[in-house]
């Protein structure tokens, strides 16, 4: 009996639909890196881009534990010298959580060219509303895997900013 290798054309894609509310960051981005590259699947091969699409809604209210919110910065360069642009997550998380969504996971996710073709397949919203739903996607509840263990270090951007 020969091994099995999973071909382009055998690949079928779902779509789930993760709400974020409630949910630690890290532990969300761990997950969501798992179905968009496939690694639940019993076809997975590493060379291939098998993974689901996955959206996810209500990302301005994640949670970050610890002192994340007042001391993670988030960089991003222009090219030029002296480019720097750092910006405090609390700040970002306010004004635009679903850049930190994506930068968590593409932080899991292989670096280089099938990479960001699992990065194209990952739909992020602040709140709870979602254009795919002619796609009828699954919900996948992470509250179980993804809900922070000690309730009090984790901190909302509201509970931070006080709004």
């Amino acid at each position: 009996m020969k091994t099995h290798s999973t071909t382009p054309s055998e690949i079928t894609r779902e779509w789930w639909l993760i709400d974020a509310d409630g949910v630690v960051l890290g532990r969300l981005a761990s997950e969501v890196a798992k179905l968009l590259r496939g690694k639940h699947k019993p076809s997975f091969v590493p060379h291939l881009d098998v993974g689901d699409h996955v959206v996810i809604v209500n990302a301005s209210k994640i949670l970050m534990t610890g002192n994340k919110l007042m001391a993670k910065q988030h960089h991003r360069h222009s090219g030029y010298p002296g480019g720097l642009q750092s910006v405090p997550y609390s700040k970002l998380m306010s004004t635009r959580p679903e850049i930190a969504v994506e930068k968590a996971v593409k932080g899991m996710l292989p670096s280089n060219r099938l990479g960001r073709a699992m990065l194209k397949k990952l739909k992020v919203y602040a709140g709870p509303e979602h254009p795919h739903g002619a796609q009828r996607p699954t919900v996948k509840d992470l509250k179980k895997v993804a809900a922070p263990q000690d309730v009090s270090q984790a901190h909302t951007i509201e509970e931070v900013t006080g709004a």
